[in-house]
């Protein structure tokens, strides 16, 4: 999981991250939380994880991020594909 603050909403980063998503052999969400932040929540293999957090940054994203506070933690198997939760 991962939280990712700064100017995070309201600037196509859910759908950017979405896009970057199709990339990689990954699944989950990410949604817009009420304090400003974005929470992306991804699962996959570890290395597939991180490029595709790296990829985030590169997507022209890095700029909107102030801060990301990245958590791990093992698979659960809870998603299919990767949307976007309104």
């Amino acid at each position: 999981m991962i939280f990712y603050s700064g100017r995070v909403q309201g600037v196509g980063f859910r759908y950017t991250v979405k896009t970057v998503a199709t990339g990689f052999e990954i699944a989950g969400t990410i949604r817009n939380l009420p304090d400003g932040r974005v929470e992306l929540m991804a699962e996959g293999l570890r290395a597939e994880l991180e490029e595709f957090r790296a990829a985030i940054l590169d997507a022209g994203l890095a700029g909107f991020v102030r801060d990301e506070q990245v958590f791990w933690a093992d698979v659960k198997n809870e998603f299919r594909g990767f949307e976007i939760v309104r």
